[in-house]
């Protein structure tokens, strides 16, 4: 326990006063910081509260890695609801699975129901936040009005999170949604880092904002696509996405039917339509400068290895940021590794200007891929060595791979041999997700990630 009065000093900075009993269960959680001054001749004990790390969880395994990767909070979504219907989303007894896996690390769970709703959608809402209240659950992302009213009526202690659907951009709609009784500001996309710090200067101090650092960006404003309704009946804004801003497009002239002509993306084209991926790795100072309590990586959509490998640069740099202050420097490594998952080239977005030809893709809509997710650590005997992994991509005795290892770095390595189930030795894994067996060259854990460079 603290024995204390804490007194606000800014937004995220909490001054104590000394002769305290600071438990290390406090320290544990790596949400904090704790650093000592001299205030009135007396020593004190400043507590740092960490910027959060939020991570997306589209299946149970996600959440998983995105917790032992070092997320501080994830987002996932339900079976209805949500804005990602092709995502594999979680049943309620998948909910609770997951909201227990996160609770018993420290962490949290924000359920997203951030679809813009039709009258048939309403049905059943009520019923719905009831169950996810019971079952733990942090907050709820939401973007409707309605919708608010509501959830307020049916669970009214519940902490609630305003989605970046709702397009807030100024600090007055930011105050509106707060006299609401919404708990945190997921602000819009089009938002430069100057007008985020204006935000924060003009709202409550207790409205927390989120912003995304990492991940794709819709070419609408704030994910409010009209494209996918239009040309392929599939409501973007209620999680059918079928992301035609990526389409290639041929033009046909009015009194030439039939000669088609392809539209070119490149400067002086129709370059709009195929964003780079945003990344603010190396802007992360900035950003907690700028007064905002959590960061939000994008992708529900994305494997199990992206999120892990994200999440995992990230928390790299947050960390090492608290920890050396002014002396921080970037290190291009943690660039690198964003890089080693699957990706678009990258931008930062409008947090520095607005995204002009040099932030769009011309050549292709694809994405790179420099590594391939070979395997998954599921055991590892520490007596032998050996580590039972599942495999993801086919793997061959003599690949060279790097292991990464949560909570610490990576190593590389050869596959110097594998078994199967039955005792077998075999040379390659070519099945999907077959249990093979091999030797490591150091120790690992459970959920430990074996990578290998593109072939």
């Amino acid at each position: 326990m603290i024995f204390a009065i804490i007194r606000v000093l800014k937004p995220q900075y909490y001054q104590l006063e000394t002769e305290l009993l600071l438990a290390t269960m406090l320290i544990r959680t790596g949400r904090i910081l704790l650093s000592e001054c001299y205030y009135n001749g007396r020593k004190q004990v400043i507590i740092v509260k960490k910027i959060e790390l939020l991570a997306p969880a589209g299946n149970l395994e996600k959440l998983k890695m995105a917790i032992i990767y070092g997320a501080d909070a994830v987002y996932m979504g339900g079976e209805a609801y949500g804005l990602r219907a092709y995502a594999d989303n979680f049943s309620l007894e998948e909910m609770k699975e997951g909201i227990e896996f996160a609770h018993s690390r420290g962490k949290k769970v924000y359920i997203t129901m951030n679809i813009i709703p039709h009258n048939a959608d309403l049905h059943g809402v009520k019923e719905y936040v009831k169950e996810i209240k019971a079952i733990g659950a942090d907050a709820i992302i939401l973007s409707d009005p309605g919708m608010l009213m509501l959830i307020k009526e049916a669970v009214p202690d519940m902490e609630l999170h305003l989605s970046t659907q709702a397009n807030n951009t100024n600090w007055a709609s930011a105050m509106f949604w707060y006299n609401q009784g919404i708990k945190r500001i997921i602000l819009a996309r089009e938002l430069s880092l100057k007008e985020i710090r204006e935000i924060r200067e003009n709202v409550n101090k207790d409205l927390e904002l989120e912003i995304f650092v990492h991940g794709s960006m819709c070419i609408s404003y704030s994910g409010r696509c009209l494209l996918s309704n239009y040309m392929a009946g599939r409501d973007s804004n209620r999680g059918l996405c079928a992301h035609p801003c990526r389409w290639k497009y041929y033009l046909v002239e009015e009194k030439r039917p039939g000669e088609y002509m392809p539209v070119f993306e490149n400067e002086r084209g129709t370059f709009i339509f195929n964003s780079k991926d945003l990344c603010m790795i190396e802007h992360i100072p900035e950003i907690i400068k700028a007064g905002v309590n959590s960061v939000k990586i994008e992708g529900r959509m994305k494997s199990s290895y992206y999120v892990a490998t994200v999440v995992r640069a990230y928390r790299e740099v947050i960390d090492t940021y608290y920890r050396e202050g002014e002396n921080y420097k970037f290190d291009p490594v943690w660039l690198e590794e964003v890089s080693k998952a699957s990706h678009r080239n990258f931008t930062t977005g409008f947090y520095y200007k607005k995204p002009g030809s040099e932030d769009q893709e011309y050549s292709s809509s694809s994405y790179i891929r420099e590594y391939d997710f070979v395997g998954l650590v599921r055991k590892y005997d520490k007596d032998t060595g050996i580590a039972e992994v599942e495999q993801r991509n086919r793997m061959f005795t003599g690949d060279e791979i790097e292991v990464v290892v949560p909570g610490k770095g990576y190593f590389t390595q050869i596959i110097k041999s594998m078994k199967n189930e039955e005792g077998e030795v075999i040379t390659s894994a070519p099945h999907p997700q077959m249990t093979v067996y091999m030797p490591m060259d150091q120790e690992v854990t459970e959920y430990s990630i074996l990578r290998r460079k593109a072939k």
